[in-house]
């Protein structure tokens, strides 16, 4: 997935596990974290998102009781989404 944000292209990539998370979800919730994905490519750091403690520059941003778990890599202008879950389930440590 691509976007265009003032000039600046973000590419949206998913790890296994999160490619793995996002085909589980309810349909549901599938549609609304499906959008809030391709928000980040507009704006990769939206009012809400809140940066982990101990997480190595992960952020997280909340869908009503799913959460995604992401990365931005601003020097080759790259999201990388690392989790989705609900989250009761998305902080424990794999």
């Amino acid at each position: 997935m691509m976007a265009v944000c003032s000039g600046r292209v973000y590419r949206i990539r998913f790890t296994p596990e999160a490619r793995r998370n996002l085909e589980a979800l309810p349909k549901s919730a599938l549609r609304r974290i499906d959008a809030r994905i391709l928000q980040l490519a507009v704006s990769p750091r939206p009012e809400g998102a809140i940066t982990l403690q101990g997480g190595d520059g992960l952020l997280r941003l909340r869908v009503g009781d799913y959460r995604i778990i992401y990365r931005i890599e601003d020097e080759v202008l790259l999201i990388l989404v690392i989790r989705i879950g609900h989250r009761r389930d998305v902080y424990r440590r794999r």
